[in-house]
């Protein structure tokens, strides 16, 4: 697995391109290696930021997904990006996912409900139990054989959004095991060992000096080799 590079960082405020297969804080069976860990060992003052499990960390990626975190490196800057996310305050994070199939049309925007299924504890779905309202607006960006590139960006954030709307287009991320095909990943020229979606850009105040923020994360080379 690769090493988390750093994007930005001042006295306040780091961000971090995470790589694939990472896990953003510990959990049962994946207490060590976390993207928590490896900051406070750059950045020990960060082990008192926050709570004691999660350091720092103000939001989080699934831990196949990778791509750009903020994360808090005072006190005073936990409060605040906790604020900020929590309230999706001139917050706008953008994604790139590979998909099986091009949706149509090829710019749009899934509108719906999402919460979990009754009979399972890890998957959500389209109208699931204690839904909440979820949006996420899409575009194509290049189509080859049997995939395509497509940007999403998403208004709040729910577990699993972008896979699930997705899926939901009949257009599954490609190698996700919970919501794809896994006879098209099957047939892909490379087969993908992660579900293929990169959080490659986040826009956001900065909460002290009101200075605009853009970071984007590199697009890792197994995104790149299906387009």
């Amino acid at each position: 697995m690769d090493e988390p590079e750093i994007l930005y960082e001042d006295e306040d405020i780091i961000a971090v391109a995470k790589p694939a297969g990472m896990f953003v804080h510990a959990s049962p069976g994946h207490e060590k290696g976390t993207l928590a860990q490896w900051l406070v060992e750059r950045f020990p003052e960060m082990a008192d930021v926050g709570s004691v499990q999660r350091p720092g960390i103000v939001h989080r990626l699934d831990a196949e997904t990778s791509g750009v975190m903020v994360a808090a490196r005072t006190q005073r800057a936990y409060a605040a990006l906790r604020k900020m996310f929590e309230a999706h305050a001139g917050i706008v994070k953008r994604y790139l996912a590979v998909m099986h199939g091009a949706p149509e049309p090829k710019k749009g925007t899934v509108r719906n409900m999402i919460g979990r299924k009754p009979w399972d504890r890890i998957r959500m779905a389209v109208g699931g139990l204690g839904g909440k309202v979820a949006v996420s607006h899409y575009e194509t960006l290049a189509v080859k054989g049997g995939v395509a590139l497509v940007e999403w960006t998403i208004e709040r954030g729910r577990t699993h959004q972008i896979r699930v709307h997705a899926a939901h287009l009949g257009h599954p991320v490609a190698g996700d095991t919970l919501y794809g095909d896994a006879a098209k990943d099957a047939r892909m020229r490379r087969r993908p060992q992660r579900q293929l979606l990169h959080a490659v850009q986040l826009e956001m105040r900065h909460p002290f000096t009101g200075e605009m923020m853009v970071v984007t994360a590199p697009v890792p080379e197994d995104v790149m080799h299906c387009i």
